[in-house]
């Protein structure tokens, strides 16, 4: 079971949940674009991921999300490895990267680099909003990855940029209770899944006290990696920042977190 879960990546699959939220096809919003009033140039957040297998708990590694003014685009990145004490379970070194239009934060070009284990993948995306065609340069290095091109609709948005799209949608102004359904573009298609607005919940986080935060409950895509029916709870900061300060998932192997460090 070790490898059928670590194929797909633990890491990836924790960073996923925090890119799991993609367009939210609400009447509030007619348009995919949005302006950013959450995040600024110099940002960084680095988050804390933890497994559980069994009665213990892993202190796996680190993921550093960094945002970079370049004046018609924002330049975000997540960086995401392993402890050395974890390298012998499984080593990981993982890039992500994406480049938003300024105007509405849909990504231009995203790319992602993964190297989990002895898994290798790279996959450039460059989309064409105009005639809703994204276009993905895959392989295991940027060297041999071959195009291909998809369909998808002018609204699609991926992984890691819609972690700074949904920082910005105003959650607030929806009650408890309320769903939506979402799209994602990730390895060759596009997902349908749904995301569950909780409402304003107190919680106690470690290093952080007890305090309000928005809670969701994104679906996730059974299979390998999840558990049939299982929830994942995402808690963000009950404010115009948005910024997600824990996620909780239930996996097929184990149980996964990841807690806001600083």
């Amino acid at each position: 079971m070790k490898n059928k879960f670590f194929k797909i990546g633990f890491f990836s699959v924790l960073v996923t949940i925090f890119m799991s939220f993609t367009f939210i096809q609400s009447p509030v919003y007619e348009s995919c674009g949005i302006q950013n009033e959450a995040f600024q140039n110099g940002e960084k957040l680095t988050y804390k991921l933890y497994y559980n297998w069994g009665y213990l708990w892993l202190s796996a590694g680190e993921v550093d999300f960094t945002v970079q003014d370049l004046g018609n685009e924002y330049h975000v990145k997540a960086v995401a490895k392993t402890y050395r004490s974890f390298d012998w379970v499984f080593k990981v070194r993982d890039t992500y990267e994406a480049y938003l239009d300024k105007e509405t934060l849909l990504p231009n070009v995203t790319i992602r680099d993964v190297r989990e284990g002895g898994y290798k993948l790279y996959d450039k995306l460059v989309f064409d909003r105009i005639n809703g065609k994204v276009t993905s340069y895959r392989g295991d290095y940027a060297s041999d990855a071959k195009p291909k091109t998809y369909d998808i609709n002018h609204c699609t948005n991926e992984m890691l940029s819609i972690v700074y799209y949904f920082r910005n949608v105003k959650f607030g102004e929806f009650d408890k209770g309320a769903e939506f359904p979402i799209d994602i573009f990730m390895d060759k298609d596009t997902w349908p899944l749904n995301v569950k607005y909780k409402g304003v919940v107190s919680k106690k986080i470690s290093g952080f006290g007890t305090r309000d935060y928005r809670k969701f409950s994104p679906q996730m895509i059974t299979g390998d990696v999840f558990d049939d029916g299982g929830g994942v709870d995402v808690y963000v900061s009950d404010d115009n920042q948005q910024i997600p300060y824990l996620i909780e998932l239930p996996l097929s192997v184990g149980v996964g977190k990841a807690i806001l460090k600083e």
